[in-house]
């Protein structure tokens, strides 16, 4: 049985392939049932990882999704290995015991910039998966972005400087506070980060990560990730790819403790381009698909390939996630 593929106004081609490509319920048994939804993702969920490779996303919508722990056991018929969500700077709440988590928490005011989800680690998940459950009154899109045409444009914009990023790779500093601050974007504490409650087994996974650190008063965490890559050569697809956080990190790390501009680096120290990280942030803005989010949608990133952000909005929103290892 083929895939039933939809079309939503928003999306767009990518080298000839719709992004994000839109499955449907080939019936009305797989619409309403969960055992006939069940079987449909057995028989399907290796075809689909293999479109998601191609594609880069997928929105899977009108498929019997109404609650997170509906969501929870639609991953589960797959084979993407829970991962859990250690390194990210994002305040988040576990919502069920197993894998799912809210969506960042930010302000609705705010919005959150591109980027691949905890590039700024060592260890980066391999999956992305997102939830409607509930769909904002406006605004409030899941942002998404091919990968490879940003690292084509960042090259158009700036030869030189791309080279320098793409043979260098960058750094990345963060203050963390020791109780989260649900106030800032990046406010999650040292202890929601790395899921410790003290110093010492703080100090472990810092050290298993590679990364230097400095207590400062109020229990404050000063991080310096390792020299990560931020240009990759994604072996799947074979497309170079803008694998990191600099502009998520470049415009959006501001708050009582971090200052976004000098907060993502090159090794020796030297900050980043102003002009280049203008011209690129817009770049990114024309790129992108913004798509109207619909009670139940389900939406699979290919991390490897594809950065996400999130639109402001109104009125209430709440979308759930999960990632999965390579």
């Amino acid at each position: 049985m083929s895939l039933n593929i939809g079309i939503i106004e928003e999306q767009k081609q990518v080298s000839g392939l719709d992004f994000p490509l839109v499955v449907l319920p080939p019936d009305d048994q797989v619409a309403s049932e969960r055992a006939a939804f069940d079987r449909w993702m057995a028989d399907h969920k290796n075809e689909l990882h293999q479109r998601l490779i191609q594609h880069g996303a997928i929105l899977f919508r009108g498929f019997p999704v109404p609650s997170a722990d509906a969501f929870e056991a639609f991953l589960d018929q797959t084979d993407y290995q829970n991962m859990p969500y250690v390194g990210g700077a994002a305040p988040r709440t576990q919502v069920t015991k197993s894998r799912i988590v809210t969506a960042n928490e930010s302000p609705a005011s705010e919005k959150i910039p591109f980027h691949h989800e905890m590039a700024q680690t060592p260890h980066p998940p391999g999956y992305i998966f997102f939830y409607c459950d509930i769909a904002p009154a406006s605004g409030g899109a899941t942002s998404i972005l091919h990968s490879a045409e940003i690292c084509q444009r960042f090259f158009e914009l700036a030869p030189e400087f791309a080279a320098r990023v793409e043979q260098e790779g960058v750094r990345y500093i963060r203050y963390m506070p020791a109780e989260t601050d649900t106030n800032s974007a990046i406010g999650r504490s040292w202890k929601e980060t790395f899921h410790v409650d003290n110093r010492a087994d703080c100090e472990a996974r810092l050290r298993d990560d590679g990364m230097t650190w400095q207590w400062l008063e109020d229990d404050l965490l000063r991080t310096e990730s390792q020299t990560l890559p931020a240009i990759r050569f994604d072996e799947e697809t074979s497309q170079k790819t803008f694998f990191n956080s600099i502009l998520a990190v470049y415009t959006g790390w501001d708050d009582a403790r971090n200052v976004a501009n000098k907060a993502v680096t090159l090794p020796n120290g030297d900050q980043m381009d102003p002009d280049v990280m203008a011209k690129t942030v817009t770049a990114m803005d024309e790129l992108c698909v913004n798509f109207k989010w619909q009670q139940g949608d389900v939406l699979f990133i290919n991390n490897h390939t594809v950065l996400h952000a999130r639109e402001p909005y109104t009125g209430d929103r709440r979308i759930l996630a999960s990632i999965a290892y390579k």
